[in-house]
């Protein structure tokens, strides 16, 4: 490595460093229900040596709506005994694992071209400093998402199987390693991983069995060692819990589907006598098989979709801000360039049957989902690959003018320089100003601030009912109260309270909402003593602007805003004076 790549790669991971570790205890505005699932899970090993359901150091994590991969959680641990339960105890992993993978994508790349390209160290720098400023990491870096550290450690295994392929199979099980980790770390690599791996068998079985058998013993044994508790964790372990809850094959919405369009078809026979379309074929053209199938093939070709990569992105505002696709819409010329020059005129087929088949695998995990067309936590998996293209097609295409027509390579690069800073400058401020406001009902915020206002009143209540009408608030009660988990591991009581129903409880805390009357009925029902912990869609009025709307009966002990100042919480109790 020469003195200029040491110094740019230096710069790329400076560059990176500090987009996703500044203010990362701000922006995103709060820590997600998953996020607080994550800190709670490491405080519960640090505490009781037990994830919260009192599973003793799991291979899978018991959390209240699932089962979750280990890998990050345990990761977690170092970051939530230094800081607590706080972004930077959470989200503190996930940045570094995005910078660590900014510097693993430029070893693969210079790996994927070394001998073959020229420009290797070149389109290693600048693939590195595009994944170090892509919107779709940034993203992912700066939140308690697994997916850096599954990116991290897939780019890392595949680079250590490039490089046994030179070196005559020193370091397979190093590669072995890593790609059975990417399946400890998120659910959709326990799909991908094992159709990946086989494909790059596939493309360089000559190469693997020419190996020393001691590396090929090497790499079985650690495939055996690190995947039987993966697949014994994953089948009898709790770790499908998700996949099929998730899966288009549990999709409840599919026998209703296909029975309506069953229907469609026997109103058509009535109306026109019969014949048109006989009662065979319409169950040969609707049944569980098309439907699954349409589903599969409807959500693997929207994943390329222009209005995902360019323009929206995922609607989901953890996963993409307003306003913004996965890649900068001056990445659809690099993609561009790169598809033919990489596709077309690379000469080392091997690697282009890899990158291919790299992408084409990548989006198979998302397909098979429910809502996988354009969820961008489960499609992450092809961003390297297109990084990889867009940094090709851009170099590649920088050295043809500069050969053929010098004078205008000068131009190339200013005119890209000038789109991609417009782009980033654009993203930049739509992060930092815009998108905050935008995301935060999607970030949960309001509920720190609310537990902390409970906080400086609930030595005056026997009671406190916190309201389910919203998101589900155990886990944000159990993280940001730093609940103790040894006492939660023994499981919640139940109570009934008259116009609420039965309410899971811990100590004095309740969880549940008003019964079928509304909030409304609720001066009917509370008692002295009881705190009632509201949220704004059940009172549909803004009593932050308009407190003078507070019915009868009840004290707005405190009203919680969100960051943009509308209001989230309310905290209510019965008004002495009633």
């Amino acid at each position: 490595m020469g003195k200029w790549e040491k110094i740019s790669l230096g710069l790329v991971l400076i560059l990176a460093i500090f987009i996703r570790i500044w203010k990362i205890d701000k922006v995103p505005v709060s820590l997600f229900g998953d996020e607080l699932d994550v800190g709670y899970q490491a405080y519960s090993i640090i505490k009781t040596g037990r994830d919260y359901m009192g599973n003793p150091f799991p291979l899978h994590f018991h959390s209240l709506a699932e089962w979750r991969t280990p890998l990050y959680l345990y990761g977690s641990i170092p970051t939530v005994y230094l800081f607590g339960i706080s972004p930077l105890g959470v989200r503190l992993p996930a940045a570094i694992f995005g910078v660590l993978g900014v510097l693993a994508m430029y070893l693969l790349v210079r790996q994927v071209l070394k001998g073959v390209s020229h420009n290797a160290s070149l389109i290693a720098i600048v693939a590195s400093f595009l994944l170090a400023i892509s919107p779709w990491h940034i993203q992912y870096s700066r939140a308690a998402f697994e997916v850096t550290e599954l990116l991290f450690l897939l780019l890392l295994g595949i680079y250590f199987f490039l490089r046994s392929i030179e070196k005559n199979g020193a370091g397979l099980w190093l590669s072995v390693l890593f790609l059975i980790l990417t399946a400890w770390t998120y659910s959709t690599a326990k799909l991908f991983t094992p159709l990946f791996m086989a494909t790059i068998f596939l493309i360089f079985r000559d190469r693997i069995f020419s190996f020393p058998r001691m590396a090929l013993f090497k790499a079985m044994a650690i495939g055996v060692v690190f995947g039987i508790p993966l697949i014994y964790s994953t089948l009898f372990g709790g770790g499908a819990q998700r996949f099929n809850y998730l899966s288009i094959f549990t999709d409840p919405t599919m026998e209703g589907d296909v029975g309506f369009a069953r229907l469609n078809d026997a109103q058509v026979r009535a109306r026109y006598g019969g014949g048109v379309i006989s009662k065979a074929v319409s169950r040969i053209i609707h049944n569980k098989y098309t439907f699954w199938g349409e589903r599969i093939i409807d959500n693997y070709f929207s994943a390329f979709s222009f209005d995902f990569f360019f323009i929206r992105g995922d609607i989901n505002l953890r996963h993409s801000i307003e306003g913004m696709g996965q890649f900068y819409k001056a990445d659809i010329i690099g993609m561009l360039l790169g598809i033919v020059f990489f596709f077309f005129f690379f000469k080392g087929r091997k690697m282009v049957a890899l990158i291919l088949f790299w992408i084409l695998i990548g989006v198979i995990p998302s397909s098979i989902t429910r809502d996988g067309a354009n969820h961008a936590t489960r499609l992450i998996l092809i961003l390297p690959p297109f990084i990889f293209l867009i940094s090709y097609g851009l170099v590649e295409a920088y050295a043809r003018i500069s050969k053929s027509t010098p004078k205008y390579s000068t131009i190339f690069v200013v005119a890209l320089i000038v789109l991609m800073a417009g782009n980033f400058l654009f993203y930049q401020h739509n992060y930092w100003v815009h998108n905050p406001w935008y995301s935060e009902r999607w970030w949960h915020a309001g509920f720190k601030e609310t537990f902390d206002e409970i906080r400086k009143v609930e030595a005056n209540y026997d009671k406190i009912i916190i309201s389910n009408a919203n998101e589900p608030p155990l886990i944000f009660f159990l993280a940001w109260n730093h609940y103790p988990p040894e006492v939660f591991q023994k499981g919640l009581d139940e109570e009934y309270i008259s116009g609420f129903g039965l309410l899971k409880k811990t100590g004095k805390y309740y969880f549940g909402q008003i019964g079928e009357e509304g909030f409304y009925s609720l001066p009917k029902y509370i008692q002295k003593g009881v705190l009632y912990v509201a949220v704004q869609r059940e009172v549909n009025t803004n009593l932050i602007m308009e407190p003078s709307k507070v019915p009868a009966g009840l004290k707005l002990v405190k009203a919680i805003s969100y960051p943009s100042g509308e209001p989230a919480y309310y905290l209510f109790a019965k008004d002495d004076d009633s």
